[in-house]
């Protein structure tokens, strides 16, 4: 059992991490590219004309290929999210919000595998993928 001492240590460490963490370009970066995405008035419109368009689509899905728009419906999302995705401010933003996330995995893959390189650790999202690797699964490698 951990004495009150070490467990004190631990926090401040976490604590520190955290500061780290804030402090990062990582984080200064994925902070920039949201307020910009959030100022860009064309990408909150086209946001918003998405959420809308989402929200048919959700209620098109109840039923399925037998809604009489489902095709039409399906189509239309898929050609706006892909309109939204090519915004400027959108793609600097995902890509922004994608290299924090690596920050994160990083930082905790160094963290797991500090305690046992047996630790599954996520990355990009997902602990377990089909046909993934998860020490001995299909890349052929072994635990």
């Amino acid at each position: 059992m951990l004495a009150t001492v070490e467990i004190i240590n631990i926090l401040d460490l976490t604590d520190e991490l955290s500061e780290m963490i804030i402090n990062s370009e990582q984080m200064m970066h994925y902070i920039d590219k949201k307020e910009q995405l959030k100022q860009d008035q064309e990408a909150q419109a086209l946001l918003k004309t998405f959420e809308h368009k989402k929200e048919e689509y959700e209620e098109v899905q109840r039923f399925g290929r037998y809604h009489p728009d489902y095709r039409k419906t399906t189509k239309e999302v898929r050609l706006m999210k892909r309109e939204v995705d090519m915004l400027e401010p959108v793609a600097q933003f995902k890509l922004a919000e994608r290299e924090f996330q690596t920050l994160l995995d990083d930082i905790s893959e160094k963290i797991a595998f500090s305690v046992s390189k047996q630790i599954m650790v996520p990355r990009d999202g997902a602990l377990f993928t089909e046909g993934g690797c998860s020490h001995g699964g299909s890349c052929g490698c072994s635990a």
